[in-house]
C-alpha cells in the first residue's frame, strides 16, 4: 500500500458568468492540523470522522502508516521557530520517542475498543496525533488561507499543504458554467445509463430531465458526506446514495450539502460562497429549529 503524504487534487473547478471561481478539493494531511485548516470560515468541508470509522481500521491505518512529523524543530519560545534538528542521531531519537508514543496510544486503543468494549468515538481519539487525515474542501475565496499559510511563518504541515493547493489549483482550468448549473463534486463519475437502470429497478422509468439532474445533485452530495467513512470514490450504488442524501436532509445535517452549488450570474455571497448557491439553500429543513433556548426580552 502507497504510503500516505501531505496532498490536494482538485475533483471539481467551475467558474460562472461573472467569473466567479468555485473550486472542490481532496485534501491529505496530519490530523494535528485540522484545527488550523478550520480557522477558515470561507471554507466548507467535511472530514473523516473518528465517530466514524471502526477502531480497527483506525488501528490498522495508525500501526502500517503513522504520521510523523516531516522535521523536528528546536524548542523556543512564542509560536514561530525557525532552527531544526539536523544531526541524524538527534533526529532519529526523536523519531523513535514519537512511534513509542504511537505503540503506547495504540496498546490503550485496543484495551479501550477491544478488551473493554468501549466505542469507537472515544479509543480512536488516543490515536489521533498519528493519523493521517482526508478532508473534502470547496470553497470560493482561498486568497486569504494561501497569504496566512503558503508563507514561512506558518507551521510546517500546513504551509506544505496550502503550497500544494495553490499548485493544484494554478494547474486546474475551471469548467466555465451558465447561470442555473450546477457545480458537481464527483459529478464525472454519475454513469447515466447506471442511473437509469436504478429508476427502472424502481419502477420510475418516466422521469424527466430534472428528476436525474436532482439525483444527480443528491448523488455529489451523497458522496462528499461519505468522506466521513472515507469511502466517498464510488464504491456503493446510486441507490444508497440517495437514501443517504435523504436522510441527512430530512435530520437536518446539510453541511454535505454545501460542495454542490448552482451558478448564479454575479458575484452575490450566499453563504460562504460569492456567485454561487449552496444546494442546502435550496432546503427548507437547511437550518433545523430547537424551541428549547428561552427567548429573553431585555
Amino acid at each position: 500500500m502507497e504510503k500516505m503524504t501531505i496532498s490536494a487534487r482538485v475533483i471539481a473547478d467551475s467558474i460562472n458568468p461573472k467569473g466567479k471561481r468555485i473550486t472542490t478539493l481532496i485534501m491529505t494531511f496530519p490530523r494535528i492540523i485540522l484545527s488550523e485548516l478550520n480557522t477558515h470560515r470561507a471554507f466548507t468541508r467535511n472530514s473523516a470522522s473518528s465517530r466514524a470509522i471502526p477502531s480497527r481500521k483506525m488501528i490498522e491505518m495508525v500501526e502500517s502508516d503513522p504520521f510523523i512529523p516531516v522535521k523536528w524543530m528546536k524548542d523556543h519560545s512564542g509560536m514561530q521557530g525557525n532552527e531544526y534538528y539536523e544531526d541524524d542521531d538527534y533526529i532519529r531519537f526523536a523519531t523513535n520517542t514519537w512511534l513509542r508514543a504511537r505503540n503506547n496510544a495504540v496498546k490503550e486503543a485496543k484495551m479501550l475498543n477491544v478488551n473493554i468494549g468501549v466505542t469507537k468515538q472515544f479509543s480512536n481519539r488516543i490515536l489521533e496525533p498519528f493519523l493521517w487525515h482526508t478532508a473534502i474542501v470547496t470553497a470560493t475565496d482561498w486568497e486569504n488561507f494561501f497569504a496566512l499559510r503558503a508563507e514561512d511563518a506558518a507551521e510546517i504541515h500546513i504551509q506544505d499543504l496550502a503550497y500544494k493547493v495553490l499548485d493544484v489549483m494554478n494547474e486546474s482550468t475551471p469548467k466555465r458554467l451558465k447561470a442555473g448549473e450546477w457545480h458537481l463534486p464527483f459529478g464525472d463519475k454519475i454513469e447515466i445509463p447506471k442511473l437509469m437502470e436504478y429508476f427502472d429497478s424502481k419502477g420510475l422509468s418516466h422521469r424527466s430531465n430534472e428528476d436525474y439532474n436532482e439525483a444527480i445533485r443528491k448523488i455529489a452530495a451523497a458522496r462528499c458526506a461519505r468522506v466521513s467513512y472515507l469511502n466517498f470514490d464510488g464504491t456503493d450504488d446510486y441507490g444508497k446514495d440517495i437514501a443517504l442524501f435523504d436522510r441527512l436532509a430530512s435530520s437536518g445535517h446539510c453541511s454535505p450539502m454545501e460542495h454542490v452549488a448552482q451558478a448564479l450570474d454575479s458575484d452575490q455571497r450566499i453563504g460562504n460562497f460569492a456567485g454561487w448557491k449552496q444546494l442546502r439553500h435550496f432546503d427548507v429543513n437547511e437550518n433545523k429549529k430547537d424551541s428549547r433556548l428561552i427567548v429573553k426580552q431585555y
